[in-house]
């Protein structure tokens, strides 16, 4: 017998190429799409065409994978349908600058798992983080564990997800966007890099932390003290730390 849980997982799921080729031919978003390794025929390269015209991110996967998914026929192809619009930074960055005040953003480095997600986006939006910006391939999948630990916040802030991670660094950058990369590799601890100019935050995976592409662009690098015996923060908490202490500083400002 379902759960209520599974159920609300279920309809976010689609499958079958037709339908996945409609779906994005309509405009919904697709928060992952597993492709079928060594699918063929004249509808998968229909298919292909427009992922690509939509620049729609997919990964191929084994049958197993799939049929694992659904016990259905989903002809090689299965996706989940974005329960959020996401938007690109690019698009809302010159009206939160045009507001006065120095944009507070939060970049999530390869964050999968959805609790931490959810947990970090309500942290966010109750701290005033105007935008979240995500990797389109390799974060979390925003379902209904993550709309329910981030109480609903999803939907209260804008989550921009990006296909291209390095260039939008450097588009925040040319705008005056200060890059600050939280890492235990930083000299810095976080209390003492200026947060109240425009910051865009990076928190880095839970396994292997920031990039150390991304931690190379970025203007500052913060760690936070650990004065016990355990290596590291749950990335959550690490990320409430560090925005708190930007709220901290811009309200004393």
């Amino acid at each position: 017998m379902q759960t209520k849980q599974q159920k609300r997982e279920d309809d976010s799921l689609i499958f079958g190429l037709r339908p996945i080729i409609e779906a994005v031919r309509a405009g919904k978003e697709l928060d992952k799409l597993l492709v079928q390794s060594g699918l063929k025929g004249e509808l998968f390269s229909e298919l292909m065409g427009v992922l690509k015209q939509h620049n729609i991110v997919f990964q191929y996967v084994p049958v197993e994978k799939l049929n694992h998914l659904t016990t259905k026929n989903h002809q090689g192809a299965v996706g989940y349908i974005s329960s959020i619009n996401y938007k690109k930074i690019k698009n809302i960055l010159p009206n939160i600058i045009a507001s006065g005040k120095a944009p507070l953003l939060l970049i999530l480095d390869r964050i999968t798992d959805v609790r931490n997600f959810g947990a970090i986006v309500r942290t966010a939006e109750c701290s005033g983080v105007n935008a979240i910006i995500i990797p389109a391939h390799g974060a979390a999948q925003i379902n209904a564990d993550a709309i329910k630990t981030s109480a609903g916040a999803v939907h209260n802030i804008s989550i921009c997800r990006e296909d291209n991670m390095k260039a939008t660094i450097d588009f925040l950058k040319d705008c005056g966007v200060n890059i600050v990369a939280c890492t235990e590799k930083a000299t810095d601890h976080y209390f003492q890099i200026d947060f109240t100019v425009s910051t865009a935050i990076i928190m880095g995976s839970e396994e292997d932390g920031v990039l150390n592409e991304y931690l190379q662009k970025s203007d500052a690098k913060a760690k936070i003290p650990l004065m016990g015996k355990i290596a590291s923060l749950n990335v959550s908490v690490a990320a409430g730390i560090i925005l708190y202490e930007a709220v901290s500083q811009r309200l004393l400002n």
